[in-house]
C-alpha cells in the first residue's frame, strides 16, 4: 500500500510554465507594418500641409493681382492717362519728369501728383490690398550724366521731392490730414541712380512708385506712433 505510488497530473503545470512568444519573422513582419503605417500617415500630413500652402499662396497671388487691377483701373481715366503699372512699379513718366540736374517739379506736375497719390490710397485701404501691402517705394532715378554718387543723391532728392509735395498742408490742394499720416507710415523715399538704363537721358530722369508685399507667413508690421507735425518746409528747397 505504501510502496504504491500516484502519479502526478504534468499536463497542468507545462501548459502554466509555458510562456508565449510570437516568432521573430512575425515580430518583424509587425515592425514594418507599423513602420509602413507611421510614413504612411507622415507622407499625408506633408501632403495636406503642402497642399495648404500652395491654396494660400496661390489666393495671396490673386488678391495682390486684384489689387494691381484696381490700381491699372485708376490710369484709365482721362486725367491720369500716361500713367503705366508695370509689375508692381507704377510709373509716372513724362507727367513726372525732372529737369537736368533739378530735383524739383513745376506747380502742375505737383498738382498731378498730389492728385493722384490720394487715388492709390484708396486702393491701399481696401481689402485686396490692406491684406498684403507692406509699404510703396517712392524710387527716384537719375541720367547718366554726372557720377554714380553725384546722382545717386539726386535720385534721392526726387524721390524725396514726391514726398515734399504730396505731405505739403499748405498747399492750396493739399491731402486730407488722414491721407498724410498714411503716407507717413507707408511709404519710403528711395534713390536708384542710373542703374536703369531707358532710351534716353530725359526719361531717366523720372520716379515711381514700387508696391513691395508681405511674403506668406510673414507677420504684419504693427502700426507705430510717429509724433505728427506740420512742418511744411521741404528739407531740399534750399539745394
Amino acid at each position: 500500500m505504501f510502496g504504491i505510488k500516484s502519479q502526478r497530473s504534468k499536463g497542468g503545470k507545462e501548459q502554466a510554465e509555458k510562456p508565449f512568444w510570437i516568432s521573430f519573422s512575425d515580430l518583424m513582419t509587425a515592425l514594418m507594418v507599423l513602420f509602413l503605417v507611421a510614413m504612411a500617415v507622415a507622407l499625408m500630413a506633408v501632403t495636406q500641409g503642402l497642399a495648404d500652402i500652395k491654396k494660400k499662396e496661390q489666393a495671396r497671388q490673386e488678391t495682390i493681382g486684384t489689387c494691381m487691377d484696381d490700381i491699372r483701373n485708376l490710369t484709365q481715366a482721362e486725367q491720369f492717362k500716361g500713367i503705366s503699372v508695370k509689375g508692381y512699379s507704377i510709373e509716372f513718366g513724362t507727367l513726372a519728369e525732372f529737369k537736368n540736374d533739378d530735383h524739383r517739379l513745376d506747380p502742375s506736375q505737383e498738382r498731378f501728383v498730389r492728385a493722384f497719390v490720394p487715388k492709390v490710397l484708396e486702393v491701399a485701404r481696401h481689402k485686396s490690398c490692406e491684406q498684403w501691402l507692406k509699404r510703396v517705394v517712392v524710387e527716384g532715378f537719375a541720367s547718366q550724366v554726372g557720377s554714380y554718387l553725384y546722382n545717386l543723391n539726386l535720385s534721392f532728392l526726387r524721390s524725396q521731392r514726391i514726398l515734399c509735395v504730396i505731405l505739403d498742408s499748405q498747399a492750396p490742394d493739399a491731402l486730407a490730414l488722414e491721407d498724410r499720416k498714411l503716407i507717413r507710415t507707408l511709404f519710403l523715399a528711395g534713390g536708384s541712380s542710373f542703374n536703369t538704363v531707358l532710351k534716353s537721358p530725359a526719361e531717366m530722369r523720372r520716379v515711381e512708385l514700387r508696391l513691395e508685399f508681405r511674403e506668406l507667413g510673414a507677420e504684419k508690421d504693427l502700426a507705430r506712433e510717429i509724433p505728427w507735425d506740420e512742418d511744411a518746409k521741404c528739407p531740399n528747397d534750399s539745394r
